[in-house]
């Protein structure tokens, strides 16, 4: 890559291309409809270009959380199907039904809102989450039955049609996520005794999609893996075929050289061993990078690899290049296609004690994301 454009400290490059190859590989590998999931303004790296890419690489839906999110797509100008699953207390539903989105239902009230909204001249297609062991939102074993009548009810009458039947995996083990396929499988028994007969039925998110085939039914939602990270702790982006979208990178804002015994950062966490240069990285915690990987977080500068000096501060950090010819302006990479010879986000994430998909998504608005395309 080349400097970063002058007067400008941070910027995160996002290939397009790659989010579209990846998608047009899971397609490839899965055999089955892929829904790609944007939340979060697309995992950090832009909800509208990640739609666009993804849909470009032959995905069928869009999935955001909210109603807001799915709004903000359409008004950009996706026209695709999107579907949003996480609704506030009280939602009334209009917008959004007005708007065309698909809505997850997640129990009985929900249910009832969506069709006071609804009208036998503006129906609402929904997809209708059930609880298969998560704890989180979904239609509770013990409510199958009335749920699913009233929604073949209603869609009888024509308030709304049933699109899909959904949930979640935990990604605990084998074992477990199968038991969890299972109880979905009663779930879409009992829908279809109660005359329900959606085209779609998803379960399987990335993890899932790559690992447990018969999770796939025809239809998967796609999140971490469009953008190239990887799920699993044992399998890097390459070694699922994935190209990591989301390159944050940096140019050194100075150079300093000290001698032996200078502390670093506030606390002095870290004191210089001998003679050394030291390089001022204008990127901190304010930006998304986790204060947590002080120490520890690994760039790139140049062609050598180098590890955070001392504590993250909210706008920067220092690198100590020892006795490397480093100059104000080279530019410096914290996480990217590892390929590339660029550190992972999952480098970062263990340095930080967390996953992938948190240090991707955190990466704040002061980060200017620039599109590319490879």
């Amino acid at each position: 890559m080349n400097r970063l454009p002058a007067g400008r400290l941070r910027e995160a490059r996002i290939d397009v291309e790659a989010i579209a190859d990846n998608v047009r590989h899971l397609r490839r590998l899965t055999d089955s409809e892929v829904i790609a999931v944007v939340k979060a303004d697309g995992y950090g790296h832009g909800a509208f270009r990640s739609a666009v890419a993804a849909l470009q690489g032959g995905a069928t839906r869009i999935g955001v959380a909210d109603v807001t999110e799915a709004l903000a797509l359409r008004r950009a100008g996706i026209r695709a199907p999107i579907l949003a699953w996480l609704h506030a207390p009280g939602e009334t539903f209009d917008d959004a039904i007005a708007a065309d989105i698909e809505l997850g239902i997640s129990g009985l009230d929900q249910l009832l809102q969506v069709a006071a909204a609804a009208s036998e001249s503006r129906p609402v297609s929904v997809h209708l989450k059930i609880e298969t062991g998560l704890s989180r939102n979904g239609i509770a074993p013990a409510d199958y039955r009335v749920v699913f009548a009233e929604a073949a009810r209603l869609e009888r009458i024509g308030k709304l049609t049933v699109v899909g039947l959904f949930s979640h995996l935990s990604n605990t083990s084998p074992e477990d996520d199968r038991a969890a396929l299972a109880a979905f499988q009663e779930g879409v028994v009992l829908a279809a005794a109660a005359g329900l007969h959606p085209p779609l039925r998803h379960i399987a998110a990335t993890h899932a999609a790559i690992a447990l085939p018969e999770s796939r039914m025809g239809c998967v939602r796609i999140g971490i893996g469009i953008y190239g990270l990887s799920p699993f702790d044992d399998r890097s982006s390459a070694d699922l075929g994935l190209r990591p979208a989301m390159t944050l990178r940096s140019a050194v804002a100075a150079v300093r050289r000290v001698p032996a015994g200078t502390g670093v950062s506030y606390g002095y966490d870290y004191r210089t061993q001998a003679d050394t240069t030291l390089a001022l990285v204008p990127l901190g915690y304010a930006d998304g990078v986790p204060r947590q990987a002080s120490g520890s977080g690994p760039v790139r500068i140049g062609a050598a690899e180098y590890r955070v000096a001392g504590r993250i501060a909210m706008d920067q950090f220092v690198v100590d290049v020892g006795d490397a010819p480093v100059a104000v302006g080279d530019e410096v990479v914290l996480f990217g296609d590892p390929t590339l010879g660029h550190p992972a986000a999952s480098d970062w994430a263990d340095a930080a004690g967390t996953i992938d998909y948190e240090i991707v998504t955190r990466i704040g608005p002061r980060v200017p994301r620039v599109q590319v395309s490879s």
